[in-house]
C-alpha cells in the first residue's frame, strides 16, 4: 500500500502541483481513508519528501542507463532531456518552482543531489564530446558544467519564464540548443542540426 500511495501522490503532485494536492484529494483518488495514508506517512511534508526522493532515484537511474549506452554525446544529452521530461510530466505544474516556494528545505536537499548527478553526467558528456571532436577542445569543463546547471534551474523559474508566455517543452529545447551551439565543433554542429531538423518535422 505504501508504494501505491507513493505512485499516486507523485503522479498527482506532478500533474496538479505540490501545493494543490491535499491528503483528502489523495485519499479520495485512491479510495482509502486519510488514516491509512498517515499510517505510512506522518504528514504531507514527509510524503512530499519521500515522493521527490523516489522520483529523483528513478530519473537518476534512467540517466545512468542512457549514459551506459555510450551514444555520441549530443544524442545522449537529448535522450536524457526526453527521459527526464517524460517522468516530470513535461513540467506542466512547474514542480521545481513549487518545491522551492512551498517546501524550501526539501528543495535545497534535492538541488544538492541534482547538482551532484548533473556534474558527473555533464562533465563526462563534455569530456567525451571533446575526445570525439564534437565539442571544442578549449572548453573549461567545470565552468560549462556549472553554467549548464544554473541555466537549467533558471528556465524553471516561473516568474522569469511565466507559463502563459513559455511552454516548458519548448524552453528545454531552446536551452539545450543554446547550450550546445556554444560548445560544438563544425562536426558536432552537423549532428545537432540533424537532431533539431528531425524534431521540427
Amino acid at each position: 500500500m505504501r508504494e501505491k500511495i507513493l505512485e499516486k501522490a507523485t503522479d498527482m503532485f506532478l500533474k496538479l502541483g505540490f501545493k494543490s494536492v491535499t491528503m483528502d484529494d489523495l485519499a479520495q483518488e485512491l479510495g482509502i481513508s486519510k488514516k491509512t495514508i498517515y499510517t505510512h506517512f506522518r504528514n504531507k511534508t514527509r510524503l512530499v519528501e519521500v515522493s521527490t526522493d523516489r522520483l529523483f532515484k528513478i530519473i537518476s537511474g534512467g540517466i545512468d542507463h542512457i549514459c551506459s549506452l555510450q551514444k555520441n554525446p549530443i544524442d545522449e544529452i537529448y535522450d536524457i532531456k526526453k527521459f527526464a521530461m517524460a517522468h516530470l510530466k513535461n513540467g506542466k505544474s512547474s514542480p521545481q518552482h513549487q518545491l522551492k516556494k512551498y517546501y524550501p528545505k526539501i528543495f535545497g536537499t534535492l538541488r544538492e543531489k541534482q547538482f551532484d548527478i548533473m556534474q558527473t553526467c555533464v562533465v563526462r558528456n563534455v569530456r567525451n564530446g571533446i575526445e570525439q571532436n564534437l565539442y571544442r577542445d578549449d572548453l573549461n569543463v567545470d565552468f560549462i558544467t556549472r553554467i549548464y546547471f544554473s541555466g537549467m534551474l533558471s528556465i524553471q523559474d516561473r516568474e522569469l519564464f511565466p507559463d502563459e508566455t513559455f511552454d516548458m517543452q519548448e524552453l528545454e529545447d531552446h536551452y539545450l540548443e543554446y547550450h550546445l551551439r556554444g560548445i560544438v565543433t563544425p562536426t558536432g554542429r552537423k549532428i545537432l542540426n540533424g537532431i533539431i531538423n528531425s524534431n521540427h518535422e
